[in-house]
């Protein structure tokens, strides 16, 4: 590269380092558009729209109704966020709370009324005209009058099927007889629903008839009947956008639910967390990231500055792309971005490693950077893909605060490999053409005693397995003791929600300084939620179930240090906001990203015991993660979740590394060299990556941890945890346990 031309790169990347950080702070236009004030956030950090419906005609509704009716509303809300909640509140009410929305009437517009869906036959027995066309709305839609009232329908049978006889509905593609793509929606029939529509379609194919899809009050469809349909398998097709076929998709759903609801009242709330959640993990998140560059610098020396600026385009972009993309922003969210975060470091940290061995080698620092690069290419898409690999699977079959999980931790690799590989190269290209070009200001790689870590593997073996046992024995002696082996949160297992209106109007922060270290006192637990209703005074806190003495105490409290009117504070009760179908999806979805990464892993190191001892390594920090909870009682909500996901993610990048300076070094072993040498010294070369990785991430958290209020203190806490699990598995474990399935399953030869 010539001189003029770095010049000109350099000056250009300031320029986007300040345009993007002008936009990141300040934004465009009035709206502020690509600003950190416009990112979506989520109800525990923004707070939202809450719903609270009632179900129609009955005060003790079947448990398994209601469970199946909250399930399906969980679905249809996230088409409004990801983060969207819904939970039982006492015996015969359904709470939605929707982030980031400040207009009630307008969801509940959208939404309907919840289980009022019918699909009635143009004609009666008698051949009268049920529902006839009127003509056209503005949008160019038929619109469709009802000739008689559903009882009428009722009575005389033209309600040829009801919401609960659809299992599902989806927006679809499919090519038409142009071979054309159009969007269709794609019903799934019950195996009761399946016999009703196969009798409904065949008689209305044989008149020429439709069957119109009756939902609140009005006609959303009127499709006719091309065929008899037996197997229970439909598509509804016309001239859909995307949108107003999965909007279509979404009302059949809904309306398919088993308890009829209608509305009984909706409120503005704020965030969860309170606001200073919010500007507690700002602080955290700027001076963990003023400490990196400062170590970066002070160890990789110019190397460390070239990564440091391109670290601050990726925190800008970030900014910007989590606008751009719609993601809404949640405390699971930041786990995702703290850790590409430390993956972005990471990757500079293997790049900068190899450019000192080559410089060692005798190489110039000009060969000495092109070769680290090529070198260190294979562990970093090797570890980023993987981790994206589990991304992509849990925002595909996950749900809630998973896929918002997912989102950001995707957006996030994909960003750190950029800056990583291209902006970063680019810096150090250019410093280098400018007539930086001492040795010095790039580091040598000093020779180091291979560490025997090997020879010490059942002491480590040891060491893991009394931590997972302990975990075992904690959870056995928690659930003697309290009835439950881990300390669940009312995410979990539910609550209680107590509503207290005070006699002035105190804000969030107020709230939070003042209010909730009494509440936690009294509950012993640092997992509380509040959310204050906005034009007034009223506040709502969320915690761990209470018993009659507590919600006694919870009640004197706030009339006695707070002159609140005890005779207007009402608790009830809550069931958990994550669902049983939540859970399955959260496991069946961890399961298929971990046997994908292992059958990655297997693909791209040709031997299968290399994803079997990371996936191994994997399970065991998760264990001891887990452990960790018994042990401490770290309250386990959605920032379990999180946690759990993250060390996943971290665990099988850090493994990965190491597993990458085997493969190399196994191409190029001597022939006096054993296996066990071969290992330990891979470890000890890779050492110094493992160990500053796992600071510059670990600093992140504990930052939070330091700054963070009681919530975030408790979900940065295992969060540290398993960091340090992380890098003791990779460097002391993964290598002994694969030298280990090396000898019980010794490699065939033809």
């Amino acid at each position: 590269m010539k001189k003029n031309k770095a010049i000109v790169i350099l000056l250009v990347f300031l320029l986007l380092l300040g345009g993007f950080g002008y936009t990141a702070a300040v934004g465009i236009g009035a709206d502020a558009s690509g600003s950190a004030a416009s990112i979506n956030l989520g109800l525990d950090l923004e707070g939202g729209v809450s719903i609270t419906y009632q179900v129609v005609g009955d005060e003790d509704p079947d448990r398994e109704d209601m469970a199946d009716t909250i399930y399906k509303l969980q679905k249809r809300v996230e088409g409004y966020s990801t983060e969207a909640v819904v939970y039982q509140e006492g015996n015969d009410r359904i709470n939605i709370e929707i982030p980031g929305v400040s207009d009630a009437n307008a969801i509940l517009e959208d939404l309907g009324k919840p289980g009022s869906l019918y699909f009635i036959a143009e004609h009666d027995a008698d051949g009268n005209l049920n529902y006839q066309a009127m003509g056209m709305d503005n949008d160019g839609n038929v619109v469709y009058a009802m000739n008689k009232t559903i009882e009428e329908l009722e009575a005389d049978g033209s309600i040829v099927l009801v919401g609960t006889d659809v299992k599902d509905a989806r927006a679809g593609s499919q090519s038409n007889q142009m071979q054309n793509s159009e969007f269709v929606v794609q019903l799934s029939m019950t195996e009761e629903g399946t016999e009703k529509f196969a009798d409904a379609t065949s008689q209305a194919f044989q008149k020429g008839e439709s069957i119109a899809i009756y939902y609140d009050g009005t006609i959303v469809s009127a499709p006719g009947v091309n065929a008899a349909i037996t197997d229970g398998q439909a598509q509804i097709t016309g001239s859909f956008t995307y949108e107003e076929a999965q909007k279509l998709a979404s009302t059949i759903r809904i309306g398919g639910l088993k308890l009829e609801l209608e509305e009984l009242h909706s409120k503005i709330v704020g965030a969860q967390l309170g606001e200073e959640a919010i500007a507690t993990s700002i602080k955290a998140a700027a001076v963990g990231f003023a400490i990196i560059v400062i170590f970066m610098i002070a160890v990789y020396h110019l190397s460390g500055l070239a990564s440091s600026l391109a670290l601050a385009l990726y925190v800008e972009l970030i900014v910007i792309l989590l606008n751009g993309f719609e993601i809404t922003l949640t405390l699971p969210g930041i786990a995702g971005i703290i850790l590409s975060i430390g993956m972005a470091v990471d990757a500079n940290v293997i790049i900068f490693a190899r450019i000192r061995e080559e410089i060692a080698k005798g190489k110039t620092v000009k060969s000495a950077i092109d070769i680290g690069y090529k070198k260190a290419a294979s562990a970093i898409v090797d570890g980023n893909i993987t981790t994206l690999i589990a991304a992509a699977v849990l925002g595909l079959l996950g749900s809630g605060t998973i896929k918002g999980f997912a989102a950001t931790l995707a957006l996030g690799i994909v960003l750190s490999m950029f800056t990583a590989m291209v902006i970063t190269k680019l810096l150090m290209k250019s410093f280098y053409a400018i007539g930086l070009q001492s040795e010095k200001l790039y580091g040598r790689a000093k020779e180091h005693k291979a560490v025997n870590f090997t020879a010490r593997k059942n002491v480590f073996f040891g060491i893991s397995l009394v931590a997972v046992l302990a975990g075992f024995v904690f959870m056995g002696i928690n659930h003697a003791k309290s009835g439950s082996a881990l300390n669940y949160s009312l995410e979990f297992v539910g609550g209680t929600s107590t509503n207290v209106v005070f006699n002035e109007d105190m804000s969030l922060a107020d709230i939070d300084t003042k209010v909730v270290p009494l509440i936690e006192k009294i509950t012993g637990d640092g997992n509380v939620q509040t959310q204050k209703v906005e034009g007034t005074s009223e506040v709502i806190f969320k915690t761990r179930s209470l018993n009659t003495q507590e919600r006694e105490t919870f009640k004197n409290t706030m009339a006695e240090q707070f002159q609140a009117d005890a005779e207007k504070i009402t608790t009830e009760t809550i069931s958990s906001t994550i669902s049983s179908e939540m859970k399955s999806d959260a496991i069946i979805a961890v399961v298929v990203a971990t046997l994908c990464m292992l059958v990655y892993i297997w693909f791209r190191f040709k031997d299968i015991r290399f994803g079997a001892s990371s996936v191994a390594a994997l399970l065991h920090d998760v264990l001891v993660v887990l452990a960790f909870y018994a042990i401490v009682r770290v309250s386990v909500g959605t920032t379990f979740i999180a946690c759990m996901l993250t060390i996943v993610g971290y665990s099988i990048n850090a493994t990965i590394v190491i597993f990458d300076r085997i493969r190399e070094n196994m191409r190029n072993m001597g022939r006096k060299e054993s296996l066990e040498e071969m290992v330990n010294s891979s470890i000890t070369q890779t050492l110094s990556r493992s160990i500053f990785t796992s600071l510059t991430t670990f600093i992140m958290v504990a930052a939070l941890y330091f700054f963070g209020v009681s919530s975030i203190k408790e979900f940065a806490l295992p969060l540290m945890a398993g960091i340090l699990c992380g890098t003791y598995s990779s460097v002391c474990i993964t290598g002994a346990l694969w030298l280990v399935l090396r000898k019980v399953f010794p490699q065939k030869t033809s």
